[in-house]
């Protein structure tokens, strides 16, 4: 029988402290949270490895779906700097992995999924396991989820190629918004913070992790 917990206790100490993330309290949800217990049955015992694992295959032309391997996940959260008082929006819950972790750290999670099945799996599984401060909505992943906002903080579980406009509208004053700008090696860490009517942007560090669906910029028309 596998021991989670002394691989979960391994998973935080070889891939997510050597990585420059000394956030108490990102570290002590990530030794928390049961990873095992969000990913499909025949990979239980591959939980803790330091790579992102599959939810749910590609189909009709949307990149398939994972949990963010741990290491980029701690340390974009790190980047956030979430406390009790912060209300989240998670863009891409999955199967409520990154939203229980996020229930940890925040007061209050709104966790978006846009395919049905992984958001009646994450809600039945949070439910399980008690954390009673998330609630999983579906839609849209690109469109946000305006009827709980404005969000403190804005966390997008995966890479886009840009973040529209609409989804920044949905902080409030001094809110900030995480997410991965770009695809493959070359994508970068960014934080939005958005002071009035504009939103400044910092880039921190590379972080090659899966794409969301629906976050691919208009083809432009070249006449």
């Amino acid at each position: 029988m596998m021991d989670f917990e002394a691989a979960r206790i391994k998973m935080v100490d070889n891939q997510i402290r050597t990585t420059d993330v000394t956030s108490h309290s990102v570290l002590t949800a990530f030794l928390t949270v049961p990873r095992e217990a969000f990913v499909p049955a025949h990979l239980k015992l591959l939980a803790y490895i330091d790579e992102d694992m599959q939810i749910a295959p590609a189909a009709n032309g949307l990149p398939g779906r994972f949990i963010m391997e741990p290491s980029p996940l701690a340390k974009l959260l790190q980047l956030g700097a979430i406390t009790k008082d912060d209300i989240v929006l998670e863009i891409g819950c999955g199967t409520g992995y990154t939203a229980a972790v996020l229930s940890m750290l925040a007061g209050s999670v709104v966790a978006l999924e846009s395919d049905e099945t992984l958001a009646a799996s994450a809600t039945q599984k949070l439910s399980e396991l008690g954390y009673d401060n998330v609630a999983v909505v579906t839609g849209p992943l690109e469109k946000g989820y305006a009827a709980e906002a404005p969000y403190d903080v804005i966390f997008v579980n995966g890479a886009v190629e840009e973040v529209p406009e609409g989804l920044l509208a949905q902080l409030r004053e001094g809110g900030r918004l995480i997410a991965v700008v770009g695809y493959g090696n070359a994508a970068r860490a960014r934080l939005y913070v958005r002071t009035g009517n504009s939103y400044s942007s910092n880039d921190y560090f590379n972080a090659a992790v899966k794409p969301l669906p629906g976050f691919r910029k208009a083809e432009e028309f070249v006449f």
